[in-house]
């Protein structure tokens, strides 16, 4: 029996070394993916299943006066089409807002209620109007075209300052200005005062452009209703089924429990899919009329106009600082854009999230944040990766750039004095939150030592020889994650001999199985390989958040060391009875219980299949736990990035020839998959920084509508990110984790900006709003040489 247990202990040791937490062990589902055996919403095809197209307003605004759908009735395969009126007749519910915000009069948050299809007015180009429904996907998309619109056009608005001017054109009676939210944080008097003796105030107007998901699957639904039972199920891509239930049935006026929410593989989402759309109530509602299951899948001319946008306000920032370059106060004040109607968590990224960010990582004793939120005749907003934080930090990092130069003193140095030091945690910080832990200075000196900063000097006079202007910058960041929120940890044995994970979160490309399973590997002793992960159906989900705010790692990694807990609790109990001892005696370590001092013991999984075979001895009837935790708070994911740029000053075109970024997410699970989280992220702040942004003309109708006219970065656009960890584990979980999702976002936004206004800085250039696109470079150029001559 010794030699069995040293075997084991050998056994044990070697599949910790390959799969226990911090070892980069490859995606479970990539085999799966790879070879194109993935099943996403739309792969799926149900008996008997109709198809949906839906009708669009191509106005920005206007009075809905008729929609004669005669015509297309009487067109081959139609099945039926159902309008707003049919909608409202039905009794279904408005989108609202979930987020309890307050004006800073103490107003609640405004709420647009748009209805699922339009009703009396439409106020946006792609605003929903009827749903049609028919046996092909051609004859549905021929009876859509046959569908009468009659709108009078009202004038239209497009920019959250205009919108909220007196002579605006007003999108709901009931939103007086179109301001759903006047939002405020901070204390004035006190900010007031700090910029009334600040020795230098720095002071910049910046855009943070709307963008476009654009995410690689576009949504899909099929919508089912049982009548005998009368029940919905939603195919659906979402960020979490638990979370989603609820919400489809405040829509539908329904019990959560007469839904089920279904989500197979999801191709990408960034907060994008992570609330209800119109669409899925339309195809449901259109089952429950037929009889028969509806399909309805977006196009992507569709989806730029139906989908939500991220980011797009603009404020004024400004940072006062004494004499010395101590941060004093930061104030921003500006609009937030909300779109065609409020849903989600919309204001929260343009107002809340900017308040809980905007400290970073800094020791700003005062900040203040006013944000107005308006509505616009434009595409609904909602959550993008990040969702105010990258934002946030941007600001920031923007304004001590240019306090540094307008204060002569070295931008490194600058951030050095005001940096929080890891002997001040636990840090209360401006915002109200408390950062449980941090070595900021440490995290920026390995920065600067990886990226070779002490060595730019040299480069740049390199790329000075090959006509190129060359710029350096840092940037760093800090990100409060999601608030504190409950999570779902159930653990099944199985009894092919394998272990399913259910918990509330979803992988919408984040790689979960594999982490998750490492973490209940190192706590259970299970094999890696049996541990199968559920998250996609909410009659098994019965709880959790979802996946969104870096949560993921944190909050079901909470869940599933209680839930394992749980279990060896429970399996010290079923052991005692078997091996007939007291449970006191029952040790746990290395997937076997075992009684102290002896050689008698039985692997996890023994038991887990004794106890099925109903062997419990008046023990446990199984070691299953289903297990809800309570809040598990936000954590302080921070970092540092460096970018070199090189611009070519004849085209204004942009190459970021370096890039490099220092990471604190507190233990790293897997760094594998913490790396491709943060190149993810880095992509999509390089994007948002040099080309991508949402557009519409002074009627507004977009301009930006397809691949055609809204630039992505590609392969060639991104560097190679060279990364590292600087990590100082969190306190406020058990296995000390910070998230990392967003980071990406949040650390490159700022730095690679920064790189190129410091090359600029060279030609005179002082400042240019996102995106840094060729044409907006070269004619900041040209505009500096005329103002030099």
């Amino acid at each position: 029996m010794q030699d069995h247990l040293s075997s084991r202990s050998v056994e044990n040791t070697i599949a910790a070394q390959k799969y226990g937490i911090g070892q980069p062990v490859v995606r479970k589902e990539d085999d799966t993916l790879v070879r194109g055996k993935g099943r996403y919403t739309d792969d799926l095809n149900l008996s008997g299943q109709a198809h949906a197209v839906m009708v669009r307003s191509t106005h920005p605004h206007g009075v809905l006066r008729k929609v004669d759908v005669t015509e297309a009735k009487t067109m081959p395969g139609v099945l039926g089409i159902w309008t707003g009126e049919d909608m409202v007749a039905a009794g279904y519910g408005n989108f609202v807002s979930r987020m309890p915000l307050k004006s800073k009069d103490g107003s609640p948050l405004l709420q647009s209620n748009k209805p699922i299809l339009a009703v009396g007015k439409v106020r946006f180009v792609g605003d929903p109007i009827a749903v049609v429904v028919a046996g092909t996907l051609a004859q549905a998309k021929d009876a859509a075209e046959a569908v009468s619109v009659d709108i009078d056009p009202l004038p239209a608005v497009t920019r959250a300052e205009d919108a909220i001017k007196p002579d605006a054109p007003q999108l709901y009676e009931s939103v007086p200005n179109n301001m759903v939210l006047d939002f405020h944080y901070g204390d004035t008097a006190k900010v007031d005062d700090a910029f009334a003796k600040a020795a230098h105030v720095a002071r910049l107007d910046l855009d943070n452009t709307r963008v476009a998901v654009v995410a690689m699957e576009p949504r899909s639904g099929i919508g089912v209703y049982d009548k005998a039972r009368d029940f919905y199920t939603l195919h659906v891509p979402t960020q979490g089924v638990a979370g989603n239930r609820i919400l489809l049935a405040t829509l539908l006026k329904v019990k959560a429990e007469q839904i089920r929410i279904l989500t197979g593989n999801v191709g990408g989402s960034f907060g994008m899919k992570s609330v209800n759309y119109p669409e899925y109530t339309s195809i449901l509602h259109a089952s429950k009329m037929l009889g028969r299951p509806v399909k309805w899948t977006d196009e992507r001319s569709g989806s730029f106009l139906s989908d939500s946008h991220g980011r797009a306000s603009e404020v004024t920032a400004e940072l006062a600082l004494d004499k010395d370059g101590h941060f004093l106060a930061v104030r921003v004040k500006g609009f937030g854009n909300v779109g065609g109607y409020l849903a989600g968590v919309m204001p929260s990224p343009l107002s809340l999230g900017i308040a809980k960010n905007i400290a970073s990582v800094y020791k700003t004793r005062l900040i203040e944040v006013n944000i107005k939120c308006v509505l616009t005749n434009t595409s609904v907003m909602g959550a993008y990766r990040g969702a105010g934080r990258p934002e946030a930090n941007y600001f920031m990092e923007r304004l001590i750039e240019r306090a540094a130069e307008e204060m002569n003193i070295d931008r490194i140095a600058l951030r050095k004095k005001n940096l929080v030091k890891s002997a001040q945690m636990p840090f209360m910080a401006s915002s109200g939150l408390q950062y449980d832990s941090g070595d900021f200075p440490g995290v920026m000196a390995n920065a600067l030592t990886a990226a070779d900063y002490a060595g730019f000097a040299r480069r740049k006079k390199e790329s000075r020889k090959r006509g190129k202007l060359r710029g350096i910058a840092v940037g760093a960041y800090l990100e409060v994650t999601a608030p504190p929120s409950k999570e779902l940890g159930k653990i099944v044995f199985d009894k092919d001999g394998g272990v399913t994970l259910i918990t509330g979160t979803l992988d919408y490309g984040q790689g979960h199985a594999s982490p998750y399973a490492q973490v209940l590997a190192e706590r259970l002793g299970v094999p890696f390989e049996k541990i199968r992960l559920v998250q996609g159906d909410s009659d098994v989900v019965h709880a959790g958040n979802g996946t969104g705010g870096s949560r993921s790692i944190t909050a079901s990694g909470q869940a599933i060391v209680e839930a394992s807990d749980l279990v060896i609790e429970k399996g010290k109990q079923a052991a005692a009875h078997i091996l007939e001892a007291a449970s006191a005696d029952i040790e746990f370590s290395e997937g076997h219980f075992n009684i102290v001092g002896t050689d008698r013991g039985i692997n996890i999984l023994d038991l887990a299949k004794q106890l099925q075979d109903g062997q419990n001895n008046g023990g446990p009837a199984s070691l299953d736990v289903d297990h809800v935790t309570g809040d598990i708070q936000a954590t302080f994911p921070n970092g540092c990035h460096v970018a070199e740029v090189e611009v070519d000053p004849e085209t204004g075109t942009i190459a970021i020839v370096k890039y490099t970024g220092i990471n604190d997410f507190g233990v790293v699970v897997n760094p594998l998959m913490v790396a491709g989280q943060v190149h993810g992220g880095v992509a999509q702040g390089i994007g948002q920084a040099l080309m991508e942004c949402v557009s519409y003309d002074e009627s507004g109708q977009p301009v930006t509508g397809s691949l055609m006219d809204y630039a992505l970065p590609r392969a060639v656009d991104i560097p190679e990110v060279v990364l590292d960890s600087h990590p100082s584990p969190a306190t406020t979980n058990p296995l000390g984790t910070k998230g990392c999702g967003e980071a990406g976002c949040a650390g490159s936004l700022s730095t690679v900006v920064n790189a190129v206004m410091d090359a600029l800085a060279e030609v005179g250039v002082k400042h240019i709003n996102m995106p840094l696109t060729p044409e907006r470079v070269w004619q900041a150029i040209q505009q500096a040489k005329s103002k030099a001559a």
